[in-house]
Protein backbone atom coordinates (compact mmCIF):
# COMPACT_ATOMS: atom_id res chain seq x y z
CA UNK A 1 0.00 0.00 0.00
CA UNK A 2 1.54 3.42 -1.11
CA UNK A 3 1.82 5.86 1.65
CA UNK A 4 3.82 8.72 -0.11
CA UNK A 5 3.69 9.76 -3.64
CA UNK A 6 5.80 12.25 -5.07
CA UNK A 7 4.84 14.61 -7.98
CA UNK A 8 8.35 16.07 -9.82
CA UNK A 9 6.93 19.00 -12.20
CA UNK A 10 4.53 22.00 -10.93
CA UNK A 11 2.71 21.78 -14.14
CA UNK A 12 -0.75 21.60 -15.89
CA UNK A 13 0.07 17.74 -15.60
CA UNK A 14 1.95 17.14 -12.62
CA UNK A 15 -1.09 19.55 -10.76
CA UNK A 16 -3.83 17.48 -12.54
CA UNK A 17 -1.98 14.36 -11.11
CA UNK A 18 -2.24 15.98 -7.48
CA UNK A 19 -5.91 16.48 -8.14
CA UNK A 20 -6.55 12.87 -9.49
CA UNK A 21 -5.12 11.55 -6.34
CA UNK A 22 -6.78 12.89 -3.43
CA UNK A 23 -10.20 12.38 -5.60
CA UNK A 24 -9.40 8.95 -6.45
CA UNK A 25 -9.08 8.42 -2.63
CA UNK A 26 -5.46 8.16 -1.78
CA UNK A 27 -4.82 9.62 1.49
CA UNK A 28 -1.07 9.25 1.74
CA UNK A 29 1.37 12.00 1.54
CA UNK A 30 1.77 13.94 -1.71
CA UNK A 31 5.32 16.14 -2.23
CA UNK A 32 4.64 18.80 -5.23
CA UNK A 33 8.28 19.99 -6.70
CA UNK A 34 8.28 22.37 -9.19
CA UNK A 35 11.56 24.26 -10.26
CA UNK A 36 9.91 27.72 -11.07
CA UNK A 37 8.74 30.42 -8.27
CA UNK A 38 5.20 30.27 -9.33
CA UNK A 39 2.52 28.91 -8.39
CA UNK A 40 1.59 26.56 -10.74
CA UNK A 41 0.14 27.88 -14.29
CA UNK A 42 -1.50 27.69 -17.22
CA UNK A 43 0.97 27.80 -20.36
CA UNK A 44 -1.23 28.48 -23.46
CA UNK A 45 -1.81 32.43 -23.04
CA UNK A 46 1.74 32.93 -22.54
CA UNK A 47 1.90 32.96 -26.41
CA UNK A 48 -1.76 34.14 -26.80
CA UNK A 49 -3.72 36.36 -23.96
CA UNK A 50 -0.61 37.38 -21.96
CA UNK A 51 1.50 38.31 -24.19
CA UNK A 52 -0.82 40.31 -25.67
CA UNK A 53 -1.41 42.24 -22.50
CA UNK A 54 -5.21 41.35 -22.37
CA UNK A 55 -4.62 39.17 -19.26
CA UNK A 56 -2.50 39.66 -16.19
CA UNK A 57 -0.34 36.76 -14.94
CA UNK A 58 -3.03 36.05 -12.14
CA UNK A 59 -5.77 34.94 -14.27
CA UNK A 60 -3.63 31.99 -15.48
CA UNK A 61 -2.97 30.08 -11.98
CA UNK A 62 -4.40 27.07 -12.07
CA UNK A 63 -5.49 26.68 -8.51
CA UNK A 64 -6.18 29.25 -5.90
CA UNK A 65 -3.90 28.90 -2.68
CA UNK A 66 -7.32 27.67 -0.99
CA UNK A 67 -7.82 24.42 -3.46
CA UNK A 68 -3.99 23.80 -2.89
CA UNK A 69 -4.87 23.97 0.41
CA UNK A 70 -7.16 21.77 0.25
CA UNK A 71 -5.57 18.94 -1.85
CA UNK A 72 -3.13 18.72 1.38
CA UNK A 73 0.13 18.76 -1.19
CA UNK A 74 3.50 19.29 -0.05
CA UNK A 75 4.05 22.22 -2.52
CA UNK A 76 7.92 23.17 -2.88
CA UNK A 77 8.48 26.02 -5.56
CA UNK A 78 11.79 26.74 -6.83
CA UNK A 79 13.23 23.54 -6.27
CA UNK A 80 14.44 20.92 -8.80
CA UNK A 81 14.92 17.09 -8.88
CA UNK A 82 18.36 16.22 -9.34
CA UNK A 83 18.83 12.41 -9.35
CA UNK A 84 16.40 9.21 -9.22
CA UNK A 85 17.64 5.70 -7.75
CA UNK A 86 14.67 3.45 -9.01
CA UNK A 87 16.19 0.33 -6.58
CA UNK A 88 16.33 2.25 -3.57
CA UNK A 89 12.94 4.72 -4.72
CA UNK A 90 14.38 7.43 -3.94
CA UNK A 91 14.25 10.99 -5.81
CA UNK A 92 16.93 13.81 -5.22
CA UNK A 93 15.60 16.60 -4.75
CA UNK A 94 18.35 19.99 -4.56
CA UNK A 95 20.64 16.53 -3.90
CA UNK A 96 19.01 15.48 -0.76
CA UNK A 97 17.23 11.70 -1.60
CA UNK A 98 13.71 11.36 -0.44
CA UNK A 99 11.60 8.10 -0.25
CA UNK A 100 8.72 7.19 -2.51
CA UNK A 101 6.17 4.92 -2.70
CA UNK A 102 4.59 6.40 -6.38
CA UNK A 103 6.79 8.84 -8.60
CA UNK A 104 4.78 10.16 -11.04
CA UNK A 105 7.29 12.50 -13.57
CA UNK A 106 6.02 15.97 -15.23
CA UNK A 107 8.89 17.68 -15.52
CA UNK A 108 7.90 19.03 -19.16
CA UNK A 109 10.82 20.68 -21.74
CA UNK A 110 12.75 23.62 -22.21
CA UNK A 111 13.37 25.72 -25.74
CA UNK A 112 15.85 24.80 -27.65
CA UNK A 113 18.45 27.32 -27.96
CA UNK A 114 20.30 28.99 -30.96
CA UNK A 115 24.36 28.25 -30.21
CA UNK A 116 26.45 31.40 -28.83
CA UNK A 117 23.36 33.42 -28.06
CA UNK A 118 23.98 33.64 -24.38
CA UNK A 119 25.36 36.75 -23.85
CA UNK A 120 23.47 38.87 -26.21
CA UNK A 121 20.55 41.31 -24.81
CA UNK A 122 17.15 40.97 -26.79
CA UNK A 123 17.43 37.42 -27.46
CA UNK A 124 14.59 35.18 -26.06
CA UNK A 125 12.78 32.11 -26.25
CA UNK A 126 9.24 31.80 -24.92
CA UNK A 127 8.18 28.96 -22.48
CA UNK A 128 8.02 30.22 -18.95
CA UNK A 129 5.80 33.14 -17.39
CA UNK A 130 9.38 35.17 -16.87
CA UNK A 131 10.13 34.54 -20.52
CA UNK A 132 6.68 36.04 -21.52
CA UNK A 133 6.86 38.97 -19.58
CA UNK A 134 10.06 39.70 -20.68
CA UNK A 135 8.75 39.90 -24.44
CA UNK A 136 6.07 41.49 -23.65
CA UNK A 137 7.88 44.25 -21.75
CA UNK A 138 10.07 43.98 -24.91
CA UNK A 139 6.91 44.75 -27.33
CA UNK A 140 5.67 47.45 -25.25
CA UNK A 141 9.22 49.45 -25.91
CA UNK A 142 7.77 49.43 -29.53
CA UNK A 143 10.70 47.80 -31.12
CA UNK A 144 10.52 48.47 -34.63
CA UNK A 145 12.10 45.23 -35.56
CA UNK A 146 11.56 41.70 -34.84
CA UNK A 147 13.11 38.36 -36.05
CA UNK A 148 11.45 35.31 -35.23
CA UNK A 149 13.31 32.30 -36.33
CA UNK A 150 11.26 29.13 -36.78
CA UNK A 151 7.61 29.53 -37.77
CA UNK A 152 5.94 26.63 -35.81
CA UNK A 153 2.66 27.35 -33.49
CA UNK A 154 4.85 29.30 -30.77
CA UNK A 155 6.47 31.66 -33.72
CA UNK A 156 3.80 32.41 -35.24
CA UNK A 157 1.58 33.45 -32.05
CA UNK A 158 4.34 36.17 -31.07
CA UNK A 159 4.52 37.04 -34.65
CA UNK A 160 0.21 37.81 -34.86
CA UNK A 161 0.83 39.72 -31.17
CA UNK A 162 4.00 41.62 -32.83
CA UNK A 163 1.83 42.63 -35.85
CA UNK A 164 -0.82 43.64 -33.78
CA UNK A 165 1.25 46.49 -31.74
CA UNK A 166 2.67 47.38 -35.33
CA UNK A 167 6.17 46.04 -35.70
CA UNK A 168 8.05 45.08 -38.69
CA UNK A 169 8.18 41.07 -38.53
CA UNK A 170 10.62 38.84 -40.35
CA UNK A 171 9.98 35.26 -39.33
CA UNK A 172 12.92 32.75 -40.61
CA UNK A 173 12.14 29.22 -41.51
CA UNK A 174 14.41 26.50 -42.45
CA UNK A 175 11.90 23.84 -43.72
CA UNK A 176 10.56 24.59 -47.43
CA UNK A 177 6.85 25.98 -45.79
CA UNK A 178 5.73 26.63 -42.33
CA UNK A 179 4.92 23.11 -40.31
CA UNK A 180 5.70 21.11 -43.66
CA UNK A 181 6.58 17.97 -41.14
CA UNK A 182 3.11 18.25 -39.09
CA UNK A 183 0.64 19.43 -41.78
CA UNK A 184 2.18 19.08 -44.76
CA UNK A 185 2.74 21.16 -48.29
CA UNK A 186 -0.75 22.01 -49.26
CA UNK A 187 -1.72 23.51 -45.87
CA UNK A 188 1.96 24.74 -44.95
CA UNK A 189 1.85 26.67 -47.55
CA UNK A 190 -1.99 28.27 -46.47
CA UNK A 191 0.35 28.91 -43.37
CA UNK A 192 2.49 30.76 -45.29
CA UNK A 193 0.53 33.04 -47.23
CA UNK A 194 -1.52 33.71 -43.40
CA UNK A 195 1.81 35.36 -42.29
CA UNK A 196 2.63 37.08 -45.79
CA UNK A 197 -1.15 38.58 -45.69
CA UNK A 198 -0.62 40.50 -42.74
CA UNK A 199 2.95 42.02 -43.66
CA UNK A 200 5.33 39.41 -41.77
CA UNK A 201 8.21 39.23 -43.82
CA UNK A 202 8.45 35.13 -44.49
CA UNK A 203 11.85 33.83 -45.19
CA UNK A 204 11.96 29.49 -45.43
CA UNK A 205 14.10 27.55 -46.65
CA UNK A 206 16.91 29.82 -45.08
CA UNK A 207 18.61 29.06 -41.31
CA UNK A 208 20.21 31.78 -39.07
CA UNK A 209 24.33 31.60 -39.12
CA UNK A 210 24.62 33.90 -36.62
CA UNK A 211 23.01 36.30 -34.50
CA UNK A 212 25.28 40.00 -34.33
CA UNK A 213 25.99 42.61 -32.11
CA UNK A 214 28.26 43.18 -29.39
CA UNK A 215 25.59 43.26 -26.12
CA UNK A 216 23.24 43.24 -27.66
CA UNK A 217 21.43 41.82 -30.77
CA UNK A 218 21.73 44.27 -33.83
CA UNK A 219 20.81 41.84 -36.09
CA UNK A 220 20.57 38.31 -37.51
CA UNK A 221 22.83 36.71 -40.41
CA UNK A 222 20.90 33.96 -43.00
CA UNK A 223 22.81 31.10 -44.39
CA UNK A 224 21.79 33.01 -47.98
CA UNK A 225 24.41 35.52 -47.30
CA UNK A 226 21.23 38.00 -46.41
CA UNK A 227 21.65 40.40 -43.27
CA UNK A 228 17.69 41.13 -41.38
CA UNK A 229 18.18 43.61 -39.02
CA UNK A 230 16.57 43.45 -35.28
CA UNK A 231 15.80 45.30 -32.16
CA UNK A 232 15.09 41.54 -30.86
CA UNK A 233 14.83 38.31 -31.66
CA UNK A 234 12.49 35.27 -30.42
CA UNK A 235 13.75 31.97 -31.09
CA UNK A 236 11.25 28.86 -31.48
CA UNK A 237 13.07 25.95 -32.57
CA UNK A 238 11.10 23.25 -30.74
CA UNK A 239 11.83 22.22 -27.05
CA UNK A 240 13.74 19.32 -25.32
CA UNK A 241 12.33 17.26 -22.87
CA UNK A 242 13.82 17.62 -19.34
CA UNK A 243 15.75 14.36 -18.94
CA UNK A 244 19.44 15.88 -17.60
CA UNK A 245 18.24 14.64 -14.40
CA UNK A 246 17.35 10.66 -15.05
CA UNK A 247 20.55 10.20 -17.38
CA UNK A 248 22.24 7.90 -14.64
CA UNK A 249 18.33 6.43 -13.26
CA UNK A 250 18.16 3.49 -15.61
CA UNK A 251 14.83 4.81 -17.01
CA UNK A 252 14.56 4.48 -20.55
CA UNK A 253 15.26 7.63 -22.45
CA UNK A 254 14.92 8.21 -26.01
CA UNK A 255 13.74 12.24 -26.59
CA UNK A 256 11.52 11.83 -23.28
CA UNK A 257 10.79 9.43 -20.71
CA UNK A 258 9.88 6.09 -22.72
CA UNK A 259 6.82 4.23 -20.98
CA UNK A 260 4.57 1.72 -21.97
CA UNK A 261 0.56 1.86 -22.78
CA UNK A 262 -0.43 2.52 -19.68
CA UNK A 263 1.97 5.46 -18.83
CA UNK A 264 4.49 3.28 -16.47
CA UNK A 265 8.03 3.97 -16.95
CA UNK A 266 9.25 1.42 -14.25
CA UNK A 267 7.89 -0.22 -11.48
CA UNK A 268 5.72 2.30 -9.21
CA UNK A 269 6.86 5.44 -11.79
CA UNK A 270 4.98 7.11 -14.51
CA UNK A 271 5.43 9.80 -16.61
CA UNK A 272 2.95 12.77 -18.09
CA UNK A 273 2.74 15.21 -20.12
CA UNK A 274 5.26 16.65 -22.54
CA UNK A 275 8.58 15.00 -20.91
CA UNK A 276 6.55 11.25 -21.48
CA UNK A 277 6.72 9.35 -24.56
CA UNK A 278 4.55 6.03 -24.80
CA UNK A 279 3.22 3.42 -27.43
CA UNK A 280 0.24 4.69 -28.36
CA UNK A 281 -2.21 2.31 -29.49
CA UNK A 282 -5.09 3.57 -31.56
CA UNK A 283 -1.66 5.04 -33.67
CA UNK A 284 0.77 1.92 -33.35
CA UNK A 285 3.56 4.06 -32.69
CA UNK A 286 5.84 5.92 -29.80
CA UNK A 287 4.97 9.69 -29.66
CA UNK A 288 5.15 12.66 -27.56
CA UNK A 289 2.56 15.16 -27.64
CA UNK A 290 3.40 18.33 -26.74
CA UNK A 291 -0.34 20.20 -26.33
CA UNK A 292 -2.38 21.43 -23.51
CA UNK A 293 -5.23 18.98 -23.62
CA UNK A 294 -2.61 15.79 -23.27
CA UNK A 295 -0.72 16.97 -20.38
CA UNK A 296 -4.58 16.84 -19.14
CA UNK A 297 -5.31 13.76 -19.64
CA UNK A 298 -2.22 12.12 -19.50
CA UNK A 299 -1.60 14.05 -15.45
CA UNK A 300 -4.78 12.02 -15.07
CA UNK A 301 -4.04 8.87 -16.28
CA UNK A 302 -0.63 8.54 -15.02
CA UNK A 303 -1.72 9.49 -11.43
CA UNK A 304 -4.44 6.77 -11.55
CA UNK A 305 -1.80 4.02 -12.89
CA UNK A 306 0.57 4.38 -9.73
CA UNK A 307 -2.99 3.35 -7.74
CA UNK A 308 -4.12 0.95 -9.86
CA UNK A 309 -2.40 -3.24 -10.14
CA UNK A 310 -1.04 -4.48 -13.78
CA UNK A 311 -4.44 -6.19 -14.17
CA UNK A 312 -6.14 -2.89 -13.21
CA UNK A 313 -4.40 -0.83 -15.82
CA UNK A 314 -5.55 0.95 -19.18
CA UNK A 315 -3.45 1.65 -22.21
CA UNK A 316 -3.80 5.92 -22.75
CA UNK A 317 -5.37 6.32 -26.12
CA UNK A 318 -6.52 10.00 -26.77
CA UNK A 319 -7.33 11.40 -29.84
CA UNK A 320 -4.37 14.53 -29.35
CA UNK A 321 -6.38 18.08 -29.58
CA UNK A 322 -4.36 21.51 -29.61
CA UNK A 323 -5.31 25.27 -30.85
CA UNK A 324 -3.62 27.91 -31.85
CA UNK A 325 -4.88 31.56 -32.22
CA UNK A 326 -3.00 33.51 -35.09
CA UNK A 327 -4.08 37.05 -36.50
CA UNK A 328 -7.71 36.58 -37.39
CA UNK A 329 -7.74 32.90 -37.07
CA UNK A 330 -8.29 29.96 -34.58
CA UNK A 331 -6.41 26.97 -35.81
CA UNK A 332 -7.13 23.73 -34.59
CA UNK A 333 -5.51 20.38 -35.02
CA UNK A 334 -7.01 16.63 -33.72
CA UNK A 335 -5.29 13.44 -34.27
CA UNK A 336 -1.61 12.88 -35.15
CA UNK A 337 -0.84 12.93 -38.66
CA UNK A 338 1.83 10.97 -40.79
CA UNK A 339 3.88 11.77 -43.20
CA UNK A 340 2.23 9.31 -46.07
CA UNK A 341 -1.25 10.91 -44.83
CA UNK A 342 -3.17 12.07 -48.08
CA UNK A 343 -4.68 15.46 -47.64
CA UNK A 344 -8.47 15.91 -48.48
CA UNK A 345 -9.86 19.78 -48.48
CA UNK A 346 -13.61 18.82 -47.18
CA UNK A 347 -15.21 22.38 -46.19
CA UNK A 348 -14.44 25.65 -47.10
CA UNK A 349 -11.10 26.96 -48.86
CA UNK A 350 -8.13 28.52 -47.91
CA UNK A 351 -8.97 31.56 -49.50
CA UNK A 352 -12.20 32.00 -47.74
CA UNK A 353 -9.80 31.83 -44.84
CA UNK A 354 -12.20 28.79 -43.32
CA UNK A 355 -12.18 25.36 -44.26
CA UNK A 356 -11.22 21.91 -43.10
CA UNK A 357 -8.94 19.45 -43.91
CA UNK A 358 -8.94 15.55 -43.32
CA UNK A 359 -5.83 13.28 -43.12
CA UNK A 360 -5.62 9.97 -43.60
CA UNK A 361 -3.11 7.10 -44.61
CA UNK A 362 -3.72 3.25 -45.30
CA UNK A 363 -7.39 3.47 -45.06
CA UNK A 364 -7.19 5.06 -41.75
CA UNK A 365 -8.45 8.64 -41.01
CA UNK A 366 -5.66 10.07 -38.83
CA UNK A 367 -6.19 14.08 -37.82
CA UNK A 368 -8.14 16.87 -38.95
CA UNK A 369 -6.89 20.47 -39.31
CA UNK A 370 -9.54 23.60 -39.01
CA UNK A 371 -9.33 27.13 -40.00
CA UNK A 372 -12.32 28.53 -38.30
CA UNK A 373 -14.27 25.45 -38.04
CA UNK A 374 -14.12 24.96 -34.61
CA UNK A 375 -17.48 22.79 -34.95
CA UNK A 376 -16.52 20.61 -37.84
CA UNK A 377 -12.97 20.20 -35.86
CA UNK A 378 -14.99 18.73 -33.00
CA UNK A 379 -17.19 16.41 -35.33
CA UNK A 380 -14.46 14.84 -36.76
CA UNK A 381 -12.56 14.39 -33.85
CA UNK A 382 -15.12 12.40 -32.40
CA UNK A 383 -14.60 9.97 -35.31
CA UNK A 384 -11.42 9.57 -34.87
CA UNK A 385 -12.26 8.91 -31.95
CA UNK A 386 -14.67 5.99 -33.01
CA UNK A 387 -11.95 4.75 -35.35
CA UNK A 388 -13.86 5.51 -38.17
CA UNK A 389 -12.15 4.49 -41.63
CA UNK A 390 -11.02 7.08 -43.88
CA UNK A 391 -13.86 6.59 -46.39
CA UNK A 392 -16.24 6.57 -43.53
CA UNK A 393 -14.83 9.75 -42.75
CA UNK A 394 -15.02 11.28 -46.14
CA UNK A 395 -18.71 10.38 -46.38
CA UNK A 396 -19.16 12.36 -43.44
CA UNK A 397 -17.42 15.59 -44.64
CA UNK A 398 -20.26 14.86 -48.16
CA UNK A 399 -23.16 14.41 -45.49
CA UNK A 400 -21.80 17.83 -44.34
CA UNK A 401 -21.84 19.77 -47.49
Amino acid sequence: MREAITVIGASLAGLRGVETLRSDGFDGRITLVGDESHQPYDRPPLSKQVLAGDWEPDRIHLAAPDRLADLQVDLRLGQRATGLDLEAHTVEVDGVAERFDGLLIATGAQCRALPGTGHLAGVHTLRTLDDCLAIRAALEAVPRRLVVVGAGFIGSEVASVAVDRGVEVTMVEALPVPLVRVLGAEIGTTMADLHRSHGVDLRCGVGVVELVGEDRVRAAMLDDGSVVEADMVVVGIGVVPNTDWLESSGLDLDDGVCCDATCLAAPDVTAAGDVARWTHPRYGRSVRVEHWDNAVEQGIHAARRLLQTDEEATAYAPVPWFWSDQYDRKIQVAGLTHPDDEVRMVTGSPEEGRFAALYGSGGRFNAVFGMNRPRQVMQFKSLIDQEATWEEALAYARELG
